[in-house]
């Protein structure tokens, strides 16, 4: 079931979502080599916590930490841990928070140092996808429109799309109906509704679409090795048009 927000609720939702754009603007700040993602999970719990926000990853489904940190050919799910981010690598910093019951979730991925100008063109064609993706979420649209504008744009640009994450519907649970996948034919699925809020969250990959999973149970990881990039806003569908929520 699809559950629609007043705009009450999507305000509440409003403080969350922007939280959690405020820390990951701070832990892009703090990108370089030499930096270990664990370093990166400590700071993203401070900074929650001074915001008075509870992290909304750390313990889900049993996830141990607060902070999803994705290098290189990893998808989604990347656990921290001591490695030292180096030059020439990407990151994607995933997170979200919970306030006043109230979820919010976005991520972004970032160069450490300089990187290969092809590596830049996949940061700019995914963060460009989910931009489309947002323009394409206005009432009376179907939910693969959505859809359809990011694997329309990404494919003719040689990049591919995973199929086993997607987004998600969000409110005061992390993950709520519907599902919002990042390919598919326009025009099928349920009509978008203002009140509703989606969590759009483009992962597209530099080779091939396939992924599986580590051994740790959650790092997903490209099958070919080839790099992979992840954006995401939390986004409410409203009659005056796309709003986004987890934006500075």
């Amino acid at each position: 079931m699809i559950i629609l927000k007043s705009p009450r609720e999507i305000e509440k939702m409003r403080v969350s979502a922007r939280i959690v754009a405020e820390v990951l603007e701070v832990l892009k700040a703090c990108i370089k080599p030499g930096v270990t993602t664990l370093e990166l999970n400590e700071l993203a719990e401070l900074e929650a916590k001074k915001r008075k926000a509870r992290p909304a990853f750390k313990g889900y489904n049993g996830f141990p930490y607060s902070l999803c940190c994705s290098v290189n050919e990893q998808v989604v799910h990347g656990m921290p841990n001591s490695r030292e981010l180096v030059e020439g690598d990407i990151i994607s910093l995933d997170f979200g928070v919970v306030v006043d019951g109230f979820y919010g979730d976005a991520a972004v991925t970032v160069p450490v140092g300089r990187v290969k100008s092809g590596v830049l063109d996949l940061l700019a064609v995914t963060e460009e996808s989910l931009c489309r993706a947002v323009e394409a979420s206005v009432v009376g649209n179907r939910l693969s429109d959505i859809s359809y504008a990011v694997q329309s744009f990404v494919e003719e640009r040689g990049y591919s799309v995973v199929r086993e994450f997607v987004g998600h519907g969000i409110g005061k649970n992390l993950h709520e109906s519907p599902q919002v996948p990042n390919f598919g034919e326009p025009g099928r699925g349920v009509k978008l509704k203002a009140g509703m809020v989606l969590a759009i969250e483009p992962m597209i990959n530099e080779k091939g679409h396939q992924v599986k999973i580590l051994s740790d149970g959650w790092t997903a990881v490209t099958c070919d090795k080839g790099m992979s990039a992840h954006f995401e806003h939390t986004v409410a569908i409203t009659e005056n048009g796309p709003d986004i929520l987890s934006k500075l």
